[in-house]
């Protein structure tokens, strides 16, 4: 069973009675940058078919709800469900007229879904955009491929080049939800970026489930390099970012394409997930600390100044003081930029779930805690070490007394910020802008304008 003491969100209260003689749409996205894209490309295509369509909170007016939702780990799984138990309750008051749900929740539990929470009208796995369409008399538009509305800030956008991966780490759901690694062509990824420019984002981050994979399954070998020059050749576009990428058999070719480009950020999202030779090796990563080392090593070398964003996961089965020690050695010893630090989940029908899941809850809490402290120790040395320097910076937004801005080191929601205070400078949303850092914290810089 899916669903067992979950209970309903605090203060869930229904939405007015809607005017049922034209349909509205809420979209709800829960989960990762890919589920946006999918969220995006699902209100393109009702917007193509003459529906309205928003995402999150926007059409208060709503009176039918898409719930995209994530499937990843407990947590994640957990607030897909009081979502969805929220919306079913605002639907039986009257709140609302139709529910529908889709993404990797619905595709990986339907079946328990559909008898747990029959108040859904249709669950839809992450492939069945066509069949949700069909829910609103709405044809899947083929001529409407790469365009999409989005829903991030007009000055940047989340760009998917694929889908699926083909990788077998043993603690992962997300070939389960995703399927196999499909690339999309770079001819249709430049059609869509230059769509996006034409509307005014400057920066593109990449994204997939696995971005080295790009171009092994329709070009017979990875082609990831050649579609960032096409992609740095569209004009409009100034930063292109890459995201998830897979560190065993890591092409190095990337490097070389990212210090020739200057479009290409210097900054790469690296998901490493331990530094324990037995750890990697039960968690099928098919790779060994030293490579792993050798490869973070010839990146600094071939891209000066390269700004590393990893990712760790404490807790896996059987991990050892011992081997989580190691962890802490290694993080220390490479000090990278961004770190972000999962807690292990056990998860039905992965390899790990054979595995007795034997290290505590609050062993877990207590590693995850004890390493993300070695972490900001770090960052506010790396920060520290750029007071004084000027860098290139994209405004984001405006705040109270500042405006927020990143440097090319940096990824929206989860990096560092560059703020610049609003009350003695003035700048543009969506604008670049040169800055002088004056002071630095652990995971914030200050800056002035040159």
């Amino acid at each position: 069973m899916l669903i067992n003491s979950v209970s309903l969100p605090p203060n869930s209260t229904a939405l007015k009675t809607k005017d049922k003689q034209k349909t509205k749409v809420k979209v709800i996205t829960l989960g990762c940058s890919k589920n946006l894209v999918d969220s995006e490309n699902i209100i393109t295509q009702l917007q193509g078919n003459d529906i309205a369509a928003e995402h999150e909170g926007l059409l208060d007016d709503s009176n039918v709800v898409v719930i995209n939702t994530c499937g990843f780990i407990d947590r994640a799984k957990e607030e897909s469900v009081n979502t969805i138990l929220e919306y079913a309750d605002i639907k039986a008051n009257g709140g609302i007229e139709k529910l529908y749900v889709t993404g990797c929740l619905s595709e990986r539990y339907k079946n328990d879904l559909e008898e747990e929470i029959p108040e859904v009208d249709a669950y839809f796995g992450t492939m069945e955009l066509p069949g949700l369409l069909a829910k609103f008399n709405a044809d899947y538009k083929h001529e409407l491929l790469g365009e999409r509305t989005i829903t991030t800030p007009q000055h940047y956008a989340f760009l998917k080049i694929s889908e699926g991966c083909n990788r077998t780490c043993s603690f992962c759901a997300i070939p389960l939800m995703r399927g196999k690694h499909i690339s999309r062509p770079i001819e249709e990824l430049v059609k869509e970026a230059a769509n996006l420019a034409k509307y005014g984002v400057k920066e593109l981050m990449l994204i997939a489930q696995e971005l080295t994979y790009y171009g092994l399954d329709i070009y017979k070998e990875r082609q990831l390099p050649q579609l960032l020059e096409a992609l740095a050749a569209v004009e409009g576009i100034e930063w292109i970012r890459l995201h998830y990428a897979y560190p065993s058999k890591f092409p190095r070719d990337i490097f070389t394409a990212m210090a020739k480009s200057k479009e290409v950020c210097n900054y790469l999202d690296i998901p490493l997930q331990h530094a324990d030779d037995a750890v990697l090796h039960r968690m099928r990563r098919q790779i060994t600390v030293q490579e792993t080392e050798d490869l973070i090593n010839y990146a600094r070398e071939t891209v000066p100044g390269i700004a590393i964003r990893t990712t760790m996961l404490v807790g896996f089965p059987g991990e050892t003081e011992a081997e989580f020690q190691n962890l802490m050695d290694f993080v220390e010893r490479m000090r990278f930029d961004r770190l972000g630090v999962f807690q292990y989940s056990h998860e039905e029908g992965t390899i790990a779930h054979d595995l007795e899941d034997d290290v505590s809850e609050e062993v877990k809490r207590e590693r995850a805690s004890r390493l993300m402290q070695l972490q900001e120790g770090i960052s506010l040395s790396l920060n520290e070490q750029k007071v004084g320097n000027t860098y290139r910076v994209l405004v984001d937004k405006k705040e109270g007394d500042f405006f927020y801005a990143r440097s090319e080191f940096d990824s929206p929601e989860v990096d560092n910020e560059v703020l610049i205070d609003a009350r003695k400078h003035f700048l543009r949303v969506g604008d670049f802008a040169e800055v002088k850092v004056t002071e630095a914290t652990e995971f914030d810089l200050y800056a002035e304008p040159v």
